[in-house]
């Protein structure tokens, strides 16, 4: 039987559902010395309208139980088992909740993963906090999704109908249930836009992208390769990598990524 959720309380009686494993493996001496002499904390960022039960989390538990280290799995206000709305849901805003989880559940230098919008919202968090971040790795990372993969894809129509319903919706490839766009989702991913310059981040960054990629062309990745001001950044494309990147092969590259960067 798995584990029951913990939650980790927020402002206006919200709540994040998360996971924690190994926290210890991060214990600090008073004068902030990792005494333990552990590899960095691991934290799991998910993409849009996925949650933390999921292969890539769930593979990447199994790796740090089995490993000793600290990780932490959790889901975004509005996705899985926390609480929200996914519609009232954006990119600031779980922004916030992946600082949440990082400045309250965990100690010491972390790797932050990030599958698709969670490698958005992983390199908002480099940005934040630069000085909590050990390295970043983002899966077919989707920074500047909602302009350039929502509102530059949307016809005149759509975007009409958008700015005046407030909402619309997409079918979902992975989802019985259509993606819910709202105008709040477009309007504020519009204000933590990366792409139209520099990325002052200046840690070892790692980009798996699939080249068969539907979703998030693997172009992408090249250009955030080039924005970001760091010089230990390295892109692995996988030819026949899809946008999950979550078989057994994928799992096994990320795991081969962690340990080269820790």
């Amino acid at each position: 039987m798995r584990a029951e959720a913990e939650r980790l309380h927020l402002p206006g009686g919200r709540y994040l559902a998360y996971h924690r494993r190994n926290l210890a493996a991060n214990d600090h001496e008073a004068d902030g010395i990792n005494s333990r002499r552990q590899p960095p904390g691991i934290i799991f960022l998910g993409g849009f309208a996925s949650d933390m039960t999921g292969t890539k989390a769930m593979a990447l538990d199994a790796y740090c139980a089995a490993t000793g280290r600290a990780f932490v799995r959790f889901d975004y206000s509005g996705h899985g088992q926390s609480s929200g709305k996914f519609i009232d849901g954006t990119i600031g805003a779980w922004r916030d909740d992946a600082l949440a989880v990082l400045d309250q559940l965990t100690q010491g230098p972390q790797i932050l993963i990030g599958s698709s919008m969670g490698g958005w919202l992983m390199l908002l968090a480099g940005l934040a906090r630069p000085d909590r971040i050990h390295a970043l790795i983002g899966l077919a990372p989707a920074p500047d999704f909602t302009e350039e993969l929502m509102w530059q894809t949307m016809d005149a129509g759509m975007q009409q109908r958008l700015m005046q319903e407030g909402r619309i919706e997409e079918p979902s490839a992975y989802s019985d249930d259509p993606y819910v766009i709202t105008r709040a989702l477009i309007e504020d991913g519009r204000r933590h836009l990366l792409l139209q310059g520099a990325i002052h981040i200046d840690r070892p960054v790692r980009l798996i992208h699939g080249q068969a990629d539907q979703d998030v062309p693997f172009s992408v990745s090249l250009r955030l390769a080039d924005h970001l001001v760091a010089e230990d950044v390295a892109v692995t494309l996988v030819k026949d990598g899809d946008h999950r990147l979550s078989r057994q092969q994928d799992i096994e590259r990320l795991i081969m990524t962690i340990e080269e960067v820790s």
